[in-house]
């Protein structure tokens, strides 16, 4: 019999994984995060008394008719024909002069590593690695998305409410899923308002 796949149940596992290392006390709470295929969900609680202090969700009455603020710029076409020229100019450059099946000329060096009469790599400018980004910079990509951007919103909110109640640190608890999209943006928002973790 083929074993299946529970997707559900192995976040579950992963969770309690981590939730073995994860305690939150009442000098510093923890801020759980559970997404369902529609909404987000953030509580900060208290582990020793398992209590929850603070709660937010995306459905809240604050956040119900929000918009996200559309941050995309905007492309030309007369901007795009203007890349073109120069982008197919550097790649006619980059580009091998012979033919794929073409011998090289004699005496000339074989490639580093390479058999005699193969060529090096030649990278092209979009092709080369750039700088890591910071994860506030890899979220730009997605903060035009609406569930991406209401997730943002509810960790603004639950950061709110925590610093009213007068929580300043928590440790951050992702509930199994990976640091990434709604989960990430959900803890920058937090971060924004000013909780630590």
């Amino acid at each position: 019999m083929i074993k299946s796949f529970h997707s559900n149940q192995a976040r579950l596992r992963r969770h309690q994984r981590m939730r073995r290392h994860l305690v939150g006390a009442q000098s510093r709470p923890r801020l759980n995060v559970f997404r369902s295929g529609h909404h987000i969900y953030a509580q900060v609680i208290d582990d020793t008394t398992g209590r929850t202090l603070v709660a937010a969700s995306s459905l809240d009455e604050s956040l119900k008719d929000f918009k996200p603020a559309s941050a995309a710029p905007v492309v030309t076409e007369s901007a795009v024909e203007e890349t073109e020229p120069e982008a197919v100019e550097v790649a006619a450059q980059a580009a091998p002069a012979r033919a794929k099946g073409a011998k090289s000329p004699k005496g000339a060096a074989p490639a580093k590593g390479g058999k005699p009469g193969t060529q090096s790599k030649t990278l092209l400018p979009a092709a080369q690695k750039g700088v890591a980004k910071t994860p506030v910079e890899a979220l730009v990509a997605i903060a035009g998305n609406r569930k991406v951007a209401l997730a943002r919103e509810v960790g603004k909110l639950v950061a709110r409410r925590a610093k009213e109640q007068g929580i300043t640190q928590v440790v951050f608890d992702r509930g199994g899923y990976a640091y990434h999209g709604r989960v990430a943006s959900l803890a920058e928002g937090a971060r924004e308002e000013g909780l630590n973790f």
